[in-house]
């Protein structure tokens, strides 16, 4: 697996924050970010019914531009 970091949460203070990759191999985009809270957990549920080997992640808005980022290095832009 060859992963390319892509950005962090700009407004971090200790370098464990919301986070994004790229897998080149697979052209997959990974994130790092908060656990929702259970009633947002059943809330996109309702949508998306979520197995145990899946899960939501929270991002902060200030992260848009690094999530675009990575949508285009995906898309080989």
């Amino acid at each position: 697996m060859a992963l390319r970091f892509i950005g962090i949460d700009p407004d971090t203070n200790s370098g464990n924050c919301p986070a994004v990759w790229i897998d080149d191999a697979t052209r997959e985009i990974l994130v790092q970010g908060w656990n929702p809270d259970e009633e947002t957990r059943a809330r996109c549920g309702e949508n998306s019914p979520m197995p145990d080997t899946e899960g939501i992640v929270r991002l902060p808005y200030r992260m848009v531009e690094i999530i675009r980022k990575a949508c285009d290095e995906a898309e080989g832009s």
